[in-house]
């Protein structure tokens, strides 16, 4: 008898344990089905089953905003050259990796082109379900994800003036010296840069080597007074 009240109230612990997930215990696979395989904790509820009705409009994958003053995923705007990686569950002919045009539009499946320029991954995934449902596909669960970043570009003073792809929290004195280091004539304390701001508006900063580089950003490094 004491044995049996120990499986009951283990049975009840477990479930508890499940249950306290919320909406993640919905997509549990059934005890019952033979090979059934529980998902791992953490991952996505879309990914292990249909989202609750709640979430009808998909969700978009955005990664958390990278340390040391790197971009935040929630607000970085698309831009030319960025590749998106899209995901639309179990379409696997509407899942792959775009990239923007220099026009800022972006060639998606079905719907044709759609100008991704300007909008975040959030919005892009709006977009994208709002062109898609209900005409091609009855409330699609879409996942946006930037991939790469589109480059930034330094000119002026270096030795290798070019573009040259974004990493990840990177300042002022990084990019200079993956652009091969100074000139002997730069001035090395202050730089120039361009950056385009969500309505295509430019705007011209005054930097020093540790201010953090967004990607599409212009540096110059300008000469130096004698």
């Amino acid at each position: 008898m004491l044995w049996k009240k120990g499986v009951i109230a283990l049975t009840i612990c477990a479930a508890g344990s499940v249950a306290g997930h919320g909406v993640w215990a919905q997509n549990l696979p059934d005890s019952g089905t033979p090979g059934a395989t529980p998902p791992t904790l953490g991952a996505p509820p879309a990914l292990h089953g249909s989202p609750p009705a709640s979430a009808s409009q998909g969700f978009a994958v955005t990664s958390p905003a990278p340390g040391g003053g790197g971009v935040d995923m929630n607000e970085y705007r698309l831009g030319a050259g960025d590749r998106v990686r899209i995901n639309v569950f179990g379409q696997p002919d509407l899942t792959g990796t775009f990239v923007v045009d220099g026009a800022g539009n972006l060639a998606f499946p079905l719907i044709g082109s759609i100008h991704a320029g300007g909008m975040t991954a959030s919005e892009l995934q709006q977009a994208l379900y709002s062109r898609l449902s209900p005409n091609y596909i009855k409330q699609p669960s879409i996942a946006v994800e930037v991939q790469n970043y589109r480059p930034f570009y330094i000119l002026g003073e270096v030795r290798s003036p070019g573009s040259y792809p974004y990493v990840s929290g990177m300042t002022a004195l990084q990019a200079v010296a993956i652009a091969g280091g100074f000139t002997y004539r730069a001035r090395e304390g202050r730089f120039e840069v361009t950056r385009t701001g969500p309505a295509g508006v430019k705007e011209h900063l005054d930097v020093t080597p540790d201010t953090t580089i967004r990607p599409g950003d212009v540096i110059t490094v300008n000469e130096r007074y004698f």
